[in-house]
């Protein structure tokens, strides 16, 4: 079966930086969005950035835009998150999550709904 395990995670102060990884296996990544999620507890799963295959457009949640970067590297069947300047409230559980990509599946890539598949999650704590 598709698997996804992110990695990376941990205790940082105010201002570190951290790249979280989510490695793929069983499927051809190609054909699937990946987009990484985030959770608090008593919070709703929110989408944090992801990428479309269609039209290569990018989606980043406001709060992170000019701090975290997605990438992908398909050769080695993953796809990271580059989290600069984390600041305390970026403490969260981290998800990566895929979806297959195919004709007339049309919904944006930051909806958790839209996804099939998803890793157990890395903690990523933020100290002030």
């Amino acid at each position: 079966q598709v698997q996804l395990v992110e990695s990376g995670g941990g205790l940082v102060q105010s201002g570190s930086s951290l790249r979280l990884s989510c490695a793929a296996s069983r499927f051809n990544l190609d054909d699937y969005d990946i987009g990484w999620f985030r959770q608090t507890p008593g919070k709703k799963r929110e989408g944090v950035s992801c990428k479309h295959l269609s039209d290569g457009s990018i989606y980043y949640l406001e709060a992170v835009k000019g701090r975290f970067t997605i990438s992908r590297d398909n050769a080695k069947m993953t796809t990271y998150l580059q989290m600069n300047s984390l600041k305390p409230e970026d403490t969260a559980v981290y998800y990566c999550a895929a979806r297959r990509v195919f004709p007339g599946r049309v919904g944006a890539c930051y909806w958790v709904s839209e996804y099939d598949f998803w890793g157990q999650g890395t903690q990523v704590t933020v100290s002030s």
